[in-house]
C-alpha cells in the first residue's frame, strides 16, 4: 500500500468520523460502471463527502472536479488532491484557448467517472444556482455514460465560515436515479430538469 493509499484510507475514516458520510442510494445502487455524479455545492468539503460515502471499490475510478488555482496554492493541497483523490484539476479563469471542458473529456474517454458540481460556485442560498452548460455537454458527447444526481445534505455546517476546525455534524449523500437526456429537449430544459432532480433529494424538512 502507497503513502496516499494509506492516507486516503484515513481521511474516508476521519470524513465518516466527524460528518457520518451516510450514502443513501435511493434510486441506484453502488456499481462499477461508469458515471458522472453531480451534486449542490456548499463547501470545498462536498467532494471529499462524496468520495467517503462511496464504497470503496469505486473511490479509485471516481474522480472530483477541483479547482486548479484553490487547489495546487499549497504543496500539499497539491499532493493530496493529485495522488490521494486524483483530481482533474480545471481553471476556473476561462482561457480563449483551451475548452474549459477537455480534462472532464480526457478523464471520461480514459474510463473514470466524475464528481461535478454543475452551479460552478458554491451556493449560500440552500438551493442550487441554476446549472451551467457543461453537464448538457458532457451528456451530449457522453450519452453511455450515466449521470447521477445527488444532494449533499448539512456539510456547510462540518466547516462554519472562519473555523479552521471540523464540527462533528451527521451529513448526508442521497443518490437519486440516473437522468436521461430527452429527444428534442434543448440545453435550458435539460439543465432544469437536471437542477430539480437534484432539488428533489433534499430530505423533508423537519
Amino acid at each position: 500500500m502507497t503513502r496516499a493509499d494509506a492516507f486516503g484510507l484515513l481521511l474516508a475514516f476521519l470524513a465518516r468520523l466527524i460528518t457520518g458520510a451516510q450514502g443513501h442510494w435511493k434510486g441506484c445502487p453502488p456499481k462499477a460502471e461508469q458515471r458522472v455524479y453531480f451534486a449542490n455545492h456548499q463547501s470545498h468539503f462536498d467532494w471529499v463527502l462524496i468520495w467517503a460515502a462511496l464504497p470503496r471499490e469505486l473511490r479509485a475510478t471516481t474522480r472530483p472536479i477541483a479547482a486548479r488555482d484553490y487547489w495546487t496554492a499549497t504543496p500539499f493541497k497539491h499532493w493530496i488532491t493529485r495522488e490521494v483523490f486524483h483530481a482533474v484539476y480545471v481553471n476556473r479563469q476561462r482561457s480563449d484557448d483551451q475548452d474549459p471542458l477537455e480534462p472532464l473529456i480526457e478523464a471520461l474517454d480514459h474510463g473514470d467517472s466524475l464528481v461535478i458540481f454543475p452551479e460552478g460556485t458554491r451556493s449560500h442560498h440552500g438551493e442550487p444556482q441554476p446549472f451551467k452548460s457543461g453537464l448538457f455537454n458532457l451528456a451530449e458527447r457522453f450519452a453511455q455514460v450515466q449521470l447521477i444526481p445527488a444532494w449533499i445534505d448539512n456539510v456547510q455546517r462540518v466547516m462554519p465560515k472562519g473555523e479552521v476546525v471540523p464540527v462533528p455534524i451527521l451529513c448526508t449523500v442521497t443518490f437519486g436515479a440516473p437522468l436521461s437526456r430527452i429527444d428534442g429537449e434543448d440545453k435550458r430544459e435539460f439543465l432544469e430538469r437536471a437542477r430539480q432532480a437534484v432539488l428533489a433529494l433534499r430530505p423533508a424538512a423537519g
